[in-house]
């Protein structure tokens, strides 16, 4: 099952709809998905929030009659509204709450958009390289972009962008292989001051290039940028100037490497 096929059936899944050969399917590619996995898990969370009783508010009856009350007396003129009209509003009104509802839910199954995902993977996968001994953070350990460069040979279907930065405080430590989107591609790590910064580099899906956009993702800050038919992730715990400024310069000095 490939994720788009797995997307669509999270929704049927949390209903109770599928099949039990559907659901194992499902269940497999969850357990080997972080990406869809986490979508699953947000749809759950947001699912149990819609059924919590302290959203809904029933009206009690003194309150009801009050507001009639009210009405009544801003215009005692008003002609009271026939009993097959009154029905009729109310017929109108369950449509208007049920497109409401229909709404809503379309919103909740379409679920996290694409970077949102994206960064969401990235965040694990860097959080992870700095779990436990430093072995995880790079496969190849080296300050200069000509040993780091050359190690990715033939380890990928592409020769990942390897920038020197260390004249503007960004020096450069290691590289390794990862994991993203379901493809391996190039995890270049870099330091500023004692805040390490992941920059993780795959060929962009499309021809379009744009500036650099931060946000923050579960306490890190992520920066990321499509520029000379490259996608560039850069997450970190570092200052948002910091990684925006890193992100600038990396693109900077890529732009200008790449000029006959």
């Amino acid at each position: 099952m490939e994720c788009q096929e797995a997307q669509t059936f999270i929704d049927g899944y949390h209903d109770g709809e599928l099949d039990l050969v559907r659901s194992l399917e499902l269940e497999r590619h969850l357990s080997d998905c972080p990406a869809c996995a986490r979508a699953n898990e947000t749809h759950g969370a947001l699912q149990s929030m819609l059924q919590d009783p302290a959203l809904y508010y029933r009206a009690s009856d003194s309150l009801r009659q009050r507001v009639r009350s009210s009405l009544r007396a801003a215009d005692p003129e008003a002609t009271p509204i026939p009993l097959f009209s009154r029905r009729w509003l109310a017929v109108a009104a369950s449509i208007a709450l049920a497109a409401g509802i229909a709404f809503m839910v379309l919103r909740i199954s379409r679920g996290p958009s694409a970077d949102d995902l994206l960064a969401s993977e990235v965040v694990s996968d860097h959080v992870r390289s700095l779990m436990g001994q430093e072995v995880h953070l790079w496969d190849v350990k080296s300050e200069n972009p000509h040993t780091v460069k050359p190690w990715f040979a033939g380890k990928l279907d592409y020769s990942p962008p390897v920038i020197d930065l260390k004249d503007d405080g960004y020096p450069l430590a290691g590289g390794r292989l990862d994991l993203v989107n379901g493809r391996p591609v190039a995890a270049l790590v870099y330091r500023r001051s004692q805040h390490v910064i992941n920059l993780f580099v795959w060929p962009a899906s499309g021809a379009g290039e744009g500036g650099v956009k931060v946000e923050t993702k579960n306490g890190f800050n992520v920066a990321y940028w499509n520029e000379a038919g490259m996608t560039c992730w850069a997450v970190s715990d570092a200052s948002e100037p910091a990684l925006r400024q890193f992100a600038d310069l990396f693109q900077k000095q890529r732009s200008a490497s790449t000029q006959p």
